[in-house]
């Protein structure tokens, strides 16, 4: 009786802490602090922070950098990854190469807009896997930053 209780004490920790692995999503990640002071999401098994240029509303060549980390927060290698940003903004689109720059960190420029209704699509692919994406709205402030209400 004693190993059956065992077990079943042993099935129910690692049940619950599967479930808390997956408990990441967009809400959750907008209330961390992000380590680069961009925006967070979840790609798979990887966490994207997302940082842009805020400098003006206008259209201009600005960088774009994607820091990659896993679900505790620790550094995932770009060496060989892959990785493509669309910018959709001031009724705008940029598609963004990205290369990797750094230990976790892939970079591109593009031509875009840094205004509040501003969205983004990231792919990313780590060598040897398959492509992930995760969307974004990095700079819009309000706490309905995932309906898709129009800012003007």
């Amino acid at each position: 009786m004693n190993k059956i209780r065992f077990l079943t004490a042993v099935a129910f920790v690692l049940a619950t802490s599967a479930a808390s692995v997956h408990a990441h999503d967009d809400a959750y990640l907008d209330t961390q602090q992000a380590p680069n002071g961009g925006q967070l999401r979840m790609a798979g098994v990887y966490h994207l922070e997302l940082v842009v240029d805020k400098s003006t509303p206008q259209a201009a060549d600005k960088p774009v950098v994607v820091y990659v980390t896993d679900h505790a927060g620790q550094k995932v290698p770009t060496q060989g990854a892959t990785g493509n940003a669309t910018i959709l903004a001031a009724k705008g689109k940029a598609s963004v190469a990205l290369v990797p720059d750094g230990d976790n960190r892939l970079k591109g420029t593009g031509n875009y807009a840094s205004t509040p209704d501003m969205k983004a699509i990231i792919s990313f692919t780590a060598k040897g896997q398959s492509p992930e994406t995760a969307r974004f709205t990095p700079l819009l402030k309000t706490k309905d930053a995932h309906s898709d209400h129009k800012m003007h």
